[in-house]
């Protein structure tokens, strides 16, 4: 492999960068740290980055990160697959059930802008390391939580705001640090690769999750995803980080996060594109809809089909939708590559992860076979997965210099929307009696999303100053 070129003189690093970037790429353990990628960015203005790591590097931290996403998840829907059990055992109805399912959005949406905001500036990998440790002790202790006292509703609802909390940082410092590190053309398949790893974490829980509840109970299912995620927090700051960067990041959020002049995000400018908000729109459309059908389907198939087994519908769903993601990567990549425009591109994948998505979900209210509606919900998931490559990565390439703060901006109107659209999906069903309507909430939201993505989506760069926008 050909060394990369010097960098020109104006962006050469000094003595003190460079020992700067050699801490960020190699922990005393030999070990190599975060820059993993084939290809990393210079920013404008910004030193250039180190040569890339070789094939073993790569694929340690792209394991890594993708079993990071996946313990996300085992943690995140601990509580859909419980909902049930925990409601026969507390004396829960639907508006309840709705009410502790929702809270975790209530958290979650309180702390994307941050987590984005601290990606771009102390670098992702600590934003996500420091965050799972505080989810995974959350989520290990939600049933000593619930033995406090009886009021079961009060603590289940505490506890869920905790974890969407600590988890809402993740995905804006993950798309931080991929903007950063990744070359637009080979975006879409990273960001599905890792991304996949939310399936993969569904499908977890949803099949070991319903064996450990039928053979020991719910507590066991949050001890399971809560211990595992501890397991690999452990895993990664022995192997892959140093100890000198954490006790520098914990310093620098002590002592708050300076801001120069150069890293200023520019409010204005970005939020006076129609292209801005036509992500902003998508996003919480995709998210709000993902999150709906993520804390309903499960309640949906034990009352509409009682006698069928939780771990088909819990994991058939979410075994389809690995290869959907990773499959929706590699093809947004291919056709990038063929000369087919960006933006274009971005757009097909929306049409997928929206709109066909949303005629398999209504699909769902009009059917009484458990076979077909196993069918339908696979689809409805798997197709959503192309979200991944369409908007996820839209907003990288808006402005890969902060996207982790617009990703934030985009995922906090999405768990705003989760929250409104979880407890509405409960009170729909509980009022009509018909899970009918809320399919078709979950459709309505996604035409939303698509019909003003596809009117004002664009894939220029609107982060960069006037003097620039053209280059």
């Amino acid at each position: 492999m050909q060394p990369l070129p010097p960098p020109p003189e104006e962006t050469r690093r000094d003595g003190a960068e460079d020992a700067q970037w050699s801490r960020f790429c190699f922990n005393g353990s030999g070990w190599p740290c975060f820059n993993f990628f084939p290809l990393c960015l210079a920013q404008e203005g910004a030193p250039a980055a180190p040569q890339a790591l070789g094939r073993p590097e790569c694929q340690v931290w792209t394991g890594t990160l993708l079993l990071g996403t996946c313990l996300l998840y085992c943690a995140r829907v601990s509580m859909p697959v419980c909902t049930v059990s925990m409601s026969q055992d507390f004396g829960w109805n639907k508006k309840e059930a709705g009410i502790v399912l929702s809270s975790f959005f209530w958290g979650y949406c309180l702390t994307q802008v941050v987590g984005g905001h601290l990606g771009d500036r102390i670098g992702g990998e600590k934003v996500i390391l420091l965050s799972a440790s505080a989810w995974g002790i959350i989520t290990a202790a939600t049933p000593l939580l619930a033995q406090l006292s009886s009021a079961h509703l009060f603590f289940m609802t505490f506890s869920r705001i905790l974890t969407g909390l600590l988890q809402g940082v993740y995905f804006p410092a993950l798309t931080s640090l991929l903007s950063q590190k990744v070359r637009e053309s080979e975006r879409a398949f990273t960001y599905s690769a890792v991304g996949a790893g939310s399936q993969f974490g569904t499908l977890v829980t949803g099949a070991v999750g319903s064996l450990l509840l039928d053979w020991y109970g719910w507590p066991s299912v949050f001890y399971f995803s809560g211990g595992l995620t501890l397991l690999w927090v452990c895993y990664v700051y022995r192997y892959l980080l140093s100890e000198q960067d954490l006790i520098l990041a914990l310093g620098v959020l002590a002592q708050g996060v300076p801001v120069s002049r150069h890293t200023k995000v520019p409010w204005r400018q970005l939020f006076r594109k129609p292209s801005v908000w036509a992500a902003i729109s998508s996003q919480l459309s995709s998210a709000c809809s993902f999150f709906i059908l993520l804390s309903w389907l499960p309640t949906f198939f034990e009352e509409t089909f009682p006698s069928s087994k939780g771990w088909v519908f819990n994991v058939v769903p979410w075994l389809v939708a690995i290869p959907a993601s990773l499959f929706s990567g590699f093809l947004s990549d291919h056709l990038i590559n063929q000369g087919y425009r960006t933006i274009a591109v971005r757009k097909f994948m929306q049409v997928m992860g929206l709109g066909l998505s949303s005629v398999f979900a209504l699909c769902l209210g009009h059917t009484s076979s458990f076979c077909k509606s196993v069918v339908f919900a696979s689809a409805s998931i798997g197709l959503q997965t192309f979200n991944h490559s369409g908007i996820s990565v839209n907003i990288q390439d808006l402005a890969p210099s902060c996207a982790g703060f617009l990703f934030g901006v985009a995922n906090t109107a999405g768990a705003l929307a989760g929250v409104v659209g979880v407890c509405l999906g409960g009170y729909l069903i509980e009022t009509t009696g018909s899970w009918t309507s809320m399919f078709n909430l979950v459709a309505a939201v996604s035409s939303l999303g698509l019909c003003t993505f596809l009117l004002f989506g664009e894939a220029q760069r609107v982060d960069l100053s006037p003097t620039h926008e053209d280059l």
